[in-house]
């Protein structure tokens, strides 16, 4: 195999490889669903796994390595494409989402790997929200609107609710437009009192929009927030890491 075709993985790739699997074992512990055991084997498999990325590197490009790169590469495709919607839809909209590119796929990540859901699935969910301006993060306590809606579109739809986009897309309109948007929630399911309906009304007549939001999310999350987690399991959530993990190594490896 000739130098322009060989593939093998560089310093980069192997401490990101180490740094990437020493990270599932607490992606594990957060979700309190794992015994200590299973932690630790998961712990040792990482160790194992970044010492084969060096390997690897040592040995050249074997066969392994190459069916590894041809999956990554093929993952990071993906990923550079929802990446570039998400540049893209920022700018056309001014940024009023007030977040970044960059913050909205390190959120996907978070949100892909606790869940055992798709990066691109749940960051395609999140560039739906942008469309919608008036979804937005701000400061205080419970204020980051985006971001929460985000993590309950992948609920909403591991609740039964529908796919990831037309959980966004539900949950993008009744945020923009609260007082129209509870309606199109409590037809799918997601139940409001009268007391929370009157609630919305006044604090929008207000210009208080972002309490409203802040209701509408609290509830929406009472009723289905952790569901996706909640259903992942242990050896799904490594499946996804590894995916994840794959990706990154790739789109770290074109940028060195």
């Amino acid at each position: 195999m000739d130098n322009g075709t060989r593939l093998t993985f560089d310093i980069f790739a192997r401490d990101h490889a180490s740094d990437k699997f020493n990270k599932f074992g607490k992606v594990v512990n957060k979700s309190g669903q794992e015994t200590e055991r299973t932690s630790k084997k998961m712990k040792s498999a990482a160790r194992a796994v970044g010492g084969l990325a060096g390997a690897y590197a040592a040995l050249g490009a074997g066969q392994k390595a190459i069916d590894f790169m041809k999956s990554a590469v093929a993952e990071a495709r993906e990923s550079e494409k929802v990446n570039k919607l998400t540049a893209q839809t920022i700018k056309t909209t001014g940024g009023a989402a007030k977040v970044t590119a960059t913050e909205i796929g390190s959120l996907a990540t978070a949100i892909s790997n606790k869940t055992a859901v798709d990066d691109e699935a749940v960051q395609s969910g999140s560039n739906l929200l942008l469309t919608f301006k008036n979804v937005r993060n701000e400061a205080g306590k419970g204020n980051k609107i985006f971001d929460r809606a985000t993590a309950a579109a992948v609920d909403l739809s591991a609740s039964g609710f529908g796919s990831i986009s037309s959980s966004s897309k539900m949950l993008g309109k009744a945020l923009n437009d609260p007082l129209k948007g509870i309606s199109a929630l409590s037809r799918a399911g997601v139940t409001f009192t009268d007391s929370q309906k009157a609630q919305i009304a006044a604090l929008v007549e207000a210009g208080d929009t972002a309490k409203a939001q802040a209701l509408i999310m609290n509830e929406v999350e009472s009723q289905v927030g952790g569901s996706a987690a909640a259903q992942a399991t242990s050896a799904e959530k490594l499946t996804t890491s590894w995916s994840n993990f794959k990706e990154e190594i790739e789109i770290g490896r074109a940028h060195v």
